[in-house]
């Protein structure tokens, strides 16, 4: 999974460098310096919540998500103020849990949310997936000529499948919230996921900065093995190159 990840990130880097010398796109007219577009390279950290959760799922703390993305960018030869963009890239969600289990690994007909606050629960515990994620954006720049000093719009879609899926937990206590003993647990399985994720994604921002929004359209589980959740995320890009 490595090997395959690593590739596809070169690949994207050398079209990447090639892109930049090619001179057959009409630019706008401008006194200033031309410089490249430095949304190639994004990586984005947000705020996780699930629309459609139950109220029986207690969830805690700060559930965040962080992207990364290495695409392309395409202006249109009639107007460089649009352009399309794609490439590969990673997406991981991290959900945490106030003192329940996620029977993710459990011999049963779905998965199994468990409320374990009167007897032994761990005093950390959270749900981890990762995506490896193909975005597809159409982009507006205001000012193409000067991409650090652009508003810039940009509405699309991205296509992933999943890579893993894991629960963990941290200290396991009692009732009364004492210590029983000092280990973490760690499990792994995609049964009860589904192994395929499409989400709608927008952003606006200046320069190298802008605000994101990320919707699955997709439930979280398969059909018939968990609650119909749709992850949505809201947070900050930093783009770069």
């Amino acid at each position: 999974m490595r090997k395959i990840v690593f590739t596809a990130l070169s690949v994207c880097f050398v079209s990447l460098a090639f892109a930049q010398n090619d001179s057959s796109v009409r630019r706008l007219p401008s006194n200033k310096k031309e410089t490249p577009s430095n949304d190639h390279f994004m990586i984005q950290l947000g705020h996780l919540s699930w629309t459609g959760k139950p109220d029986s799922i207690n969830t805690k703390g700060l559930p965040r998500s962080l992207n990364i993305y290495v695409l392309l960018n395409f202006p249109f030869k009639t107007n460089p103020r649009w352009s399309v963009a794609l490439g590969p890239g990673i997406a991981t969600d991290n959900m945490y849990f106030d003192e329940m289990t996620v029977g993710i690994k459990d011999n049963t007909p779905g998965v199994v949310f468990d409320d374990v606050s009167d007897t032994a629960h761990f005093k950390k515990y959270k749900l981890s997936t990762a995506f490896l994620e193909a975005p597809v954006e159409l982009r507006y720049r205001f000012n193409p000529n000067d991409d650090s000093r652009s508003v810039k719009l940009a509405i699309g879609a991205k296509i992933g499948t999943l890579l893993a899926a894991k629960v963990k937990g941290v200290e396991l206590q009692n009732a009364a919230d004492q210590t029983l003993n000092d280990y973490t647990l760690k499990e792994k399985s995609k049964r009860f996921f589904n192994k395929q994720r499409l989400s709608v994604t927008g952003r606006v921002g200046y320069g190298a900065f802008s605000l994101f929004a990320s919707y699955s359209v997709t439930p979280l589980f398969r059909e018939g093995l968990g609650p119909t959740i749709r992850p949505l995320t809201i947070g900050l890009t930093l783009s770069g190159l």
